[in-house]
């Protein structure tokens, strides 16, 4: 690199809660990635939350080189002054030249906050990014203009260099599971905003067809025991193309929208594929069933009722075989 300027690494926000929209931060781990090699430095991805080690890993599998982890009860539901806080502490602790994180929901309400806390420029909604040789600057090229021109933005004097990406501009690379890197829990002093009192968290999901058009649903029921590990549930839809539905539990539970609830109070569907995961086979959610044409169950009690119903049935632990279904479908269906 022309002059010689060391690199204290390209960092990555880790939007795990937009995973199931996107992928956009295990695109930019990829993107990531490259810049790293030309700065000679490594590719760090934050993550935020309360259980995140199953996204540390995740990203590491991708192509990370370190994940730091911030692991706090606090810092389950998102919260844009404690993130920014915990996040701006780091940069100074740490100084990275460039810090990077997708243009979604969340990458929008934190990032022009963090830039303004650290006193540096972002670039919004980025379509490409490349490091000049020469001065090690971040090349950030963002529509302008209504989208009618393009613009190359360069933060010259200030660091980190900040921005979002959109969503789908870059090509994650194929999950590794033999790949090595460190994962590391820093101490961590999380200052909730006394301002804020967080009353309830329900995710939208952004649905392309009904639960009644699907044609591969996957239900979640109460035995998957906690929420964290219901997402698991959207990302299986996801990656099959299909819809998540849920039992009268889980959406009592607040795990899931009373809008995909099935059985007798529910909907009732008749996709082609229905797995039912973590759900006893109770007649109230059977009855909206039924119109499957193959039914997948997963239970870890081989007597529940559920494997009457079913057309093929798996007796294991949801926390194993969800996370080792997720790695074989990831490595045998193709990103569009």
């Amino acid at each position: 690199m022309g002059n010689n300027r060391a690199s204290n690494g390209v960092w990555i926000f880790g939007d795990y809660r937009s995973s199931f929209q996107n992928r956009v931060t295990l695109e930019l781990i990829a993107k990531g990635k490259e810049l790293a090699e030309t700065l000679s430095t490594e590719v760090t991805v934050l993550v935020l939350g309360e259980e995140v080690h199953q996204y540390a890993i995740q990203y590491i599998a991708h192509g990370a080189d370190v994940v730091m982890a911030a692991k706090h009860p606090d810092l389950r539901y998102y919260q844009v002054e404690m993130y920014t806080a915990l996040i701006a502490r780091w940069i100074e602790a740490f100084k990275p030249d460039i810090l990077l994180a997708g243009a979604t929901s969340f990458g929008r309400d934190l990032f022009p906050r963090l830039a303004k806390r650290v006193h540096t420029g972002l670039s919004a909604g980025c379509i490409g990014l490349e490091v000049d040789p020469e001065t090690g600057n971040l090349l950030q090229t963002t529509p302008a203009f209504g989208g009618d021109l393009l613009a190359e933005v360069v933060t010259s004097h200030h660091r980190p260099q900040m921005a979002t990406v959109r969503p789908g501009v870059f090509q994650e690379l194929p999950y590794n599971s033999e790949a090595v890197g460190r994962i590391l829990y820093p101490e961590i002093d999380v200052q909730p905003d006394k301002r804020v009192k967080l009353l309830a968290s329900q995710r939208h999901q952004v649905r392309k067809n009904s639960l009644e058009e699907a044609q591969v649903i996957v239900v979640g029921g109460r035995g998957l025991g906690s929420k964290e590990q219901f997402e698991l549930v959207f990302e299986l839809a996801e990656l099959l193309e299909g819809e998540v539905g849920a039992t009268r539990p889980a959406v009592l539970a607040g795990w899931s929208e009373q809008e995909r609830l099935l059985g007798q109070t529910g909907k009732a569907v008749k996709p082609r594929i229905l797995i039912s995961v973590g759900t006893s086979g109770a007649l109230q959610y059977t009855a909206g069933i039924h119109g499957a044409e193959t039914i997948i169950a997963i239970n870890r009690d081989p007597r529940a009722p559920i494997f009457k119903t079913a057309d093929l049935g798996l007796v294991g632990d949801y926390t194993t075989l969800l996370p080792l279904l997720l790695e074989a479908l990831r490595k045998r269906i193709p990103r569009q």
